[in-house]
């Protein structure tokens, strides 16, 4: 099993520098692949990324929940989204999604096709080379 970084990443990448295995990249262009991406076959189910994300986003592919809580101001990185996330990653670097969607506390969310997105990025996504 790997895990899976969902739509609740803003891409801080401190998980990036956690994985003894480097396989978490962030997604390019940033407007199509807004969050970081785990690449499932390099991926050896270590969970130090998971400790790691201050947006709690990382989940092991079999518990990523189709009907979370949120939290109050929580945000999902979706093309539906119409709120601006401005904020700024580990290393003091701006970010800038232009495509977030803002919770409210209790409000439930499917990060299950978060599941499909990541093994998509690494089939197709323009960002992404081989190792």
């Amino acid at each position: 099993m790997t895990h899976v970084i969902t739509s609740l990443c803003l891409r801080d990448g401190g998980c990036k520098d956690v994985c003894p295995v480097e396989c978490i990249v962030p997604g390019k262009p940033e407007s199509e692949w807004p969050w970081y991406y785990i690449d499932p076959d390099t991926c050896i189910d270590c969970g130090a990324c998971v400790a790691e994300c201050p947006f709690e986003a990382i989940f092991p592919q079999d518990d990523v929940p189709s009907a979370l809580k949120a939290k109050e101001g929580q945000r999902l990185s979706r093309p539906e989204g119409t709120a601006v996330y401005d904020g700024t990653d580990h290393y003091k670097k701006p970010v800038h999604l232009a495509h977030t969607v803002i919770l409210k506390a209790g409000q439930t969310a499917d990060l299950h096709p978060d599941i499909e997105g990541n093994a998509k990025f690494f089939k197709t996504g323009p960002g992404y080379s081989a190792k």
